[in-house]
């Protein structure tokens, strides 16, 4: 509960947000993320944003890092949007509104037989098939993949066309034959689109399906398929990536598919090609 502060001021500091980060070219995609993020931030503490103390920001952190147990890369995205939301509203963030250092590990992905798997299970719905394939097929992020408009996917072609992505750069996606395949199956079946929206995705009243709906449908998929680990969208881009890079994709390619602005990012799946460090290893090895 808010602590009786008019609900409009607190729309009021959320609108100046989103005007401030449009005017800093914000892409789409962070602007609705931030959005939520201020959202959450604001219902958590139950104040207003100028209401705001020390002991509100050491209750919101012990939230992120005990109660929801995120990850210190999520948690630094959350307390970043928050400090940005300080800033934009003219107000000097509590001191301790820091955000965790983010660690550099190897990332989660399935293996081929996993990965099988949840589409096999997937398969089971035109709608889940299509998304479970588009993120194991194309690498494409979960606020992209939720942006997209029925006009941005040539299945023909077999392109999907990713338009103000991570850093507000459009890029080109490609779809694999069985992909392509399972998102025509699912336009087929599509229901009516409400309130005039384009968007590719429904959710069954007719809208743009969220993310956090995409997210609990990938981790129902996953556990129906019998697979322990902690599985999200992002898990799958993982997968993605992994698999293009042992099967010889060079580093650049995968950058640009997966539209990393920063070759150091990409470099990551380096550390987890594992085959061909024993190919290395064998080749080099001390001879005693």
């Amino acid at each position: 509960m808010y602590d009786g502060m008019a609900s409009s001021e607190r729309d009021a500091y959320l609108r100046k947000f989103e005007r401030w980060m449009i005017s800093e070219r914000k892409s789409p995609h962070t602007v609705r993320q931030y959005i939520f993020f201020a959202r959450k931030f604001e219902e958590i503490c139950g104040k207003n944003l100028g209401r705001i103390e020390k002991s509100d920001i050491d209750r919101f952190k012990e939230f992120l890092a005990m109660e929801k147990k995120y990850s210190k890369s999520t948690q630094y995205s959350f307390i970043k949007a928050i400090q940005l939301y300080f800033r934009s509203a003219g107000i000097t963030p509590p001191r301790n509104l820091t955000a965790p250092k983010r660690g550099r590990k190897v990332p989660v992905f399935l293996t081929d037989t996993e990965t099988k798997r949840m589409i096999e299970i997937a398969s089971r719905r035109n709608r889940e098939n299509a998304i479970i394939q588009m993120f194991v097929y194309t690498g494409i992020r979960i606020s992209e993949l939720c942006s997209l408009n029925v006009e941005d996917v040539d299945l023909e072609e077999r392109v999907v066309l990713v338009r103000s992505g991570k850093g507000d750069k459009d890029r080109m996606v490609i779809m694999s034959s069985s992909c392509a395949d399972a998102v025509r199956r699912y336009i087929s079946t599509r229901p009516d689109a409400k309130d005039g929206t384009h968007a590719l995705f429904l959710s069954r009243n007719g809208r743009r399906l969220e993310p956090t709906s995409v997210q609990r449908m990938v981790k129902r998929i996953a556990t129906d398929a019998g697979i322990e680990k902690h599985v999200t969208p992002h898990v799958l881009r993982h997968t993605f990536a992994t698999r293009i890079l042992r099967n010889g994709g060079d580093i650049r390619f995968i950058q640009k598919l997966l539209g990393h602005a920063s070759l150091s990012t990409t470099e990551i799946y380096t550390h987890i090609d594992d085959r061909m460090l024993k190919e290395m290893y064998s080749k080099f090895m001390p001879d005693y």
